[in-house]
């Protein structure tokens, strides 16, 4: 797409399959931990999602759906197999979708990325532990073999075919943020020796064969995106170069909408942290990348030499006139949001009506920096503004930190604190 002046955030795009998206807003997934005791979608989830549609929203993916309900990232995720109870599903596929909104389900497996309390043997590309601390969260994880990833693969298109049974108006693969998709593409951790490691075209077999087998179960003309890490920002780890090649070849394949994104558990740029050392000296000083507000808005306009398949960047919007200027501008196509729509579920309206809307999300810290690293307050404080909407409540911006942290301990304990995700 070109740069157009006449771009608004409330113009109609349509996909490749000729879906017909009515705004460029677009919901990005984010730990809800609403599943129920059985790991069907709870009542909850309906009422949020309605929540959502109502405030206006284009484009909404899932919080992650994991594929295999041996393998879970969180205590409380969604799964969506042959054990899954459709009926719930399509409760809450039918609230998200209201108000001419579309409902995607974003398709996980973690990989080595399970808690220790979860799995005491995780499986990955490589028998290669997480780093950087992480190592007494998570499990050294067991290297994968053939058969088995060939089982993964199908357990991806098994989802995606409940997925359209269900009333999603389609999938994403969830191939960012250090989980397995990202595993295999990493050269840092896959270094298989077979045909599903060692050159990046060996690496992204899996996204590639995981993205076909989608294909074949859900037809040409249901929508199939993908999560793509625009870098790992670690050394060794999956470069720009590397996504701007796997982007090429998911869009030769046919891919209907890529989402960039960034970062892994050890570098979780996806939340505006990256590891210094690898944060490139023109990402500091360049004055453009500096004044805008999305984190990885010029990495987009790289990605726009090699592919024409429409673009999600999500990360760091907080005004109106910066998510219409990234429109305007050729970077991305639609503008995803993730934390603001915790607070402010209306923002939609609110940005389409307001061309001086701007929402500011303060630092959240209980004053006590051990309290903090134990509470992971961006993750648990937002969860408790999605538990709020769940229960048909508005949002508490002024939720005090402290009121997070001692929720969150009696809700679930001491594991409540254990190391999640990013």
């Amino acid at each position: 797409m070109t740069a157009s002046t006449k771009l608004t955030l409330d113009s109609q795009f349509t996909l490749p399959t000729g879906t017909v998206i009515k705004n460029r807003l677009f919901k990005s997934a984010m730990s809800e931990q609403l599943g129920d005791k059985h790991h069907n979608p709870s009542k909850g989830l309906a009422h949020l999602y309605r929540r959502w549609a109502q405030g206006g929203i284009g484009l909404m993916m899932s919080g992650n759906i994991m594929i295999d309900r041996t393998a879970l990232g969180e205590p409380k995720n969604v799964v969506l197999d042959d054990k899954s109870d459709l009926t719930l599903f399509k409760a809450w596929t039918k609230a998200g979708t209201e108000n001419n909104s579309h409902l995607w389900a974003q398709l996980n497996h973690p990989g080595k990325q399970i808690p220790n309390f979860i799995a005491k043997e995780p499986v990955a590309p490589s028998a290669i532990a997480l780093k950087r601390g992480l190592e007494k969260g998570f499990n050294k994880p067991r290297a994968l073999t053939e058969p088995e990833i060939l089982g993964i693969i199908g357990k991806f298109a098994t989802a995606a075919k409940l997925s359209k049974e269900s009333g999603f108006t389609g999938v994403q693969i969830h191939g960012a943020h250090g989980y397995l998709v990202s595993q295999f593409l990493s050269p840092g951790h896959n270094q298989r020796t077979d045909k599903w490691g060692g050159s990046l075209e060996n690496r992204m077999r899996f996204v590639v064969e995981v993205y076909r087998a989608i294909r074949k179960e859900v037809g040409k003309d249901f929508p199939v995106g993908i999560k793509l890490n625009s870098a790992d920002f670690m050394k060794g780890g999956f470069s720009e170069e590397d996504s701007m090649q796997v982007i090429q070849k998911l869009s030769e394949e046919g891919i209907d909408l890529i989402e960039i994104s960034g970062g892994t558990y050890e570098s979780p740029a996806m939340v505006g942290r990256r590891d210094k050392s690898e944060v490139k000296a023109a990402d500091v000083k360049k004055e453009s990348t500096v004044k805008r507000e999305a984190y990885f808005l010029d990495y987009a306009e790289s990605v726009r030499k090699h592919t024409k398949t429409p673009l999600v960047v999500t990360g760091g919007f907080r005004t109106a006139g910066g998510m219409t200027e990234a429109l305007r501008g050729g970077a991305c196509d639609f503008i995803g949001l993730a934390r603001p729509l915790a607070v402010d579920p209306d923002l939609p309206n609110s940005v389409m009506q307001n061309p001086a809307y701007e929402i500011t999300l303060r630092p959240l810290t209980t004053g006590v920096k051990a309290v903090d690293k134990m509470a992971m307050l961006d993750i648990t404080w937002y969860e408790f503004q999605l538990a709020r909407m769940a229960d048909k409540k508005a949002p508490d911006p002024k939720m005090s930190e402290w009121l997070a942290f001692a929720k969150t301990l009696a809700g679930a304990g001491i594991y409540a604190f254990k190391k999640r995700r990013a």
